[in-house]
Order: C-alpha cells, then sequence, then structure tokens
C-alpha cells in the first residue's frame, strides 16, 4: 500500500519527525509510516544502566513548542551549572543556568523514557509502524521511492527519510558518499553513582588521555563519557568494576566525593562522519546518518532534532508536491550554517582537549582562563552548549 512519507529508522530522530508533522499530515491526508527493526512502545522500565541523552536548552524548546515536554521533564535531570576542567591546572571556566537567565542550560533524559514520551505522542489515525522491521532495497522511481523489506514485501513512498544511524547500510547502497575522519579514540559510555549529590552540575574534563563527561542523572546518578585511545579503552573495559572505579575516581578526582556504583560498560569507536548528499528529489538524510559527531561536546542529537523541526516546517510551508527536489534543497540551505558551526565547534572542541602536547595544553589553560574572565566569549560559549549558536538573541 502506498504512502506519502516513509521514515525508515523509528527512532528518536525519526519519531520526532513524525510528531513534527502529524498535525499538517492529518490536514492534508498524508500516511506517515514509521519503519524500525525494534518494536517500539513496550513500556519505559527504570533501569540502572540506561542509556541517557543530553538536551540543549533548544531541544526543550523545540520539545515544548511540539507538546511533548511536559511528559518528558517528570524524568529530565536539569543542568544547572556546567564546570569545564584540564586535569593538572589551575584554570577553569563555569557556565550557569542562572547567569545565562534560562531555568537550565540542558537537561539529561534516558533513551528509554524518551522514546516512550514520542511513541505514546504519535497519533495513530495518521502514523502507522512496520516493525520488527527493515528496508534492505530503495529504488528511485519517477515521483517517489520503491521499498523492499525484509519479508519481501514492498511499499511505495512520495519522500523517503533515510533516519537508520551513522552505519547505514541503505546511504551505501544509494551511492551517497561519506566523509569518515576518524578520531583514533573509543568513547566508554557507563552510570556511577556519587557518594555526593550531584545538584544538576556537569562536568566536562580533559585530561592528557583524552576527555570525560560526567552529567547529572536522575536519582543521583551520573552518565559517564569518558574518552580514549582504542586500546586503552579496551582495557577500561576489561577491568573489575572496582578497578574501573579506581581509575575512574584517579581521572576524574573528588568533586562529587567517592564514586560508589558502576553499571555496564559499553565501548563505541568515533570518527566524524558526514554524508556527502542529505537530499534528492523525494529523498532527505537525516539523523546521524546524515552527520555523526565526537559525543563529548554533546552536540549531535540536538542538530539532529534542529534538522529535524527545520525540515518539518518547510514541508508545512511548501505548496508543491512532497519530495519536490527544489523544496527539499530550501531545507538544506537553510540548515547549512547551523549543521557547518555546529559540527566545527564540536570537532575543534574535542581536537583541542584531546591533545597532550605541551603548547596546545598551555594554550587550551589559557582559553579556560580567558572564558571564565571575558562575559562575552563565555556567552558566546554558553549559546553553542545550549544549541542556540545560530539563533537571534532572544
Amino acid at each position: 500500500m502506498p504512502v506519502e512519507l516513509a521514515i525508515i529508522g523509528g527512532g528518536l530522530v525519526g519519531a520526532s519527525l513524525a510528531l513534527a508533522l502529524q498535525a499538517e499530515a492529518k490536514r492534508r491526508d498524508w500516511r506517515i509510516k514509521l519503519i524500525e527493526p525494534f518494536t517500539p512502545g513496550a513500556g519505559y522500565q527504570p533501569s540502572y544502566d540506561a542509556r541517557s541523552t543530553a538536551l540543549s536548552f533548544g531541544t526543550q524548546q523545540i520539545y515544548q513548542q511540539l507538546g511533548l515536554w511536559s511528559a518528558i521533564s517528570a524524568r529530565a535531570e536539569p543542568i544547572t551549572q556546567i564546570h569545564v576542567s584540564d586535569r593538572g591546572r589551575f584554570a577553569a571556566a563555569r557556565l550557569s543556568a542562572e547567569a545565562e537567565g534560562v531555568p537550565a542550560l540542558g537537561y539529561v533524559v534516558e533513551n528509554a523514557w524518551l522514546g516512550e514520551c514520542l511513541w505514546q505522542a504519535l497519533d495513530q489515525t495518521v502514523v502507522s509502524w512496520r516493525s520488527p522491521a527493515e528496508v534492505t532495497r530503495m529504488e528511485p522511481e519517477v515521483d517517489g521511492y520503491r521499498l523492499t523489506l525484509n519479508d519481501q514485501s514492498s511499499m511505495r513512498c512520495d519522500l523517503a527519510i533515510l533516519a537508520d544511524g551513522g552505519r547505514s547500510g541503505l546511504r551505501e547502497q544509494l551511492g551517497i558518499g561519506i566523509s569518515h575522519t576518524p578520531y583514533g579514540q573509543s568513547a566508554l559510555i557507563t552510570n556511577v553513582s556519587p557518594a555526593d549529590a550531584h545538584g544538576g552540575q556537569a562536568y566536562e574534563r580533559f585530561t592528557e588521555d583524552g576527555p570525560m563527561a560526567m552529567l547529572p542523572l536522575t536519582d543521583n546518578r551520573c552518565a559517564v563519557i569518558w574518552t580514549r585511545v582504542a586500546a586503552d579503552a579496551e582495557r577500561l573495559l576489561a577491568l573489575t568494576d572496582r578497578e574501573f572505579l579506581a581509575e575512574l575516581q584517579q581521572a576524574f578526582g573528588y568533586r562529587l566525593g567517592a564514586l560508589r556504583q558502576v553499571g555496564s560498560r559499553h565501548l563505541y569507536p568515533l570518527a566524524l562522519i558526514e554524508a556527502q548528499e542529505q537530499v534528492r528529489p523525494h529523498l532527505v538524510v537525516l539523523g546521524n546518518a546524515a552527520h555523526s559527531l565526537h559525543p563529548i561536546a554533546g552536540q549531535g542529537y540536538n542538530l539532529s532534532l534542529r534538522d529535524t523541526l527545520a525540515l518539518a516546517q518547510t514541508l508545512i510551508n511548501s505548496t508543491a508536491a512532497l519530495g519536490d527536489f527544489a523544496t527539499l534543497q530550501r531545507y538544506l540551505y537553510a540548515q547549512q550554517a547551523d549543521q557547518q558551526l555546529t559540527v566545527g565547534f564540536s570537532d575543534q572542541v574535542t581536537r583541542l582537549f584531546s591533545s597532550g602536547e605541551p603548547v596546545l595544553a598551555a594554550g587550551r589553560n589559557l582559553g579556560l582562563l580567558g572564558l571564565d574572565l571575558l562575559p562575552p566569549a563565555k556567552r558566546w560559549f554558553a549559546r553553542q552548549a545550549m544549541g542556540l549558536g545560530t539563533r537571534a538573541e532572544s
């Protein structure tokens, strides 16, 4: 059965796009199909080990606009302060929500909770699921795409949204090239419980072995993103919990007291990946399939959500047929400045704070000191962190 809009990948990005479009879809009689390998909506189950995402203040505003924030906020931990430091050096920068005139610089939310809120908000009269299901082949037609699924069934759509992640096999199948810049690092992700209350404070800590982030979570947990060279990250993964906590404590220090509990650990090799094409007639590449960033600056999902909202608004404002190439090009043109600024900011922060070179280390120490002393620089950095870098001053 044909549909107007097929979203390949029903995760956070794909479901957010469906939510942003569903009112207009109802008005224009568009049918939206989400195609996802994992069956959603099984119900939220609290877990100590839950993966989480840092939502910027700008992202919170987007979900507020979509009518979803009241639900998300039930398990969203506000980031009221960010402390940025370089281990072994005196300088540090401190950002605060109060100084920026906002209730929080951002929020940390468990992915499972965010997904549950999104899926529950979808209107099943216009948004339907094919799950568990995978698209194995995409064939362009004159006015859309024909999708072949893993059960050998097929469907036709006017507009296909490719949101199936950074390792998208369909992107490769379509001949969409990527630029791939490996960082020579892996991110070790886990949750820990400190002895002291985190008080909504996030920490970005830079060491000679790589940067780490400690983000506040509900139930006085902290989400840890610890970046190390690949071989050392593998070593850390293999340690006992006690050994791992001891090394993490040494690298992070005692700003939150003793680290008492650690959850399961996961390892991800890191690279900057950018699709060389994001739009074709009747096709948009979105989310990590379009650009995958280093996690330490916390910009990846927030950029993807801004792309998602911009795409939805462009489609809503267009009177052309769904999938019209000029319309999709307008979306991409409008988002290029945001994408370039955010990718550049994330990449440069990663490279500067991952270097053990003495000259660069001394330079970033002075940079942190200057950031803390110069209000305009601090304001600029805070706006990048809050996902407001390309917006007009409010």
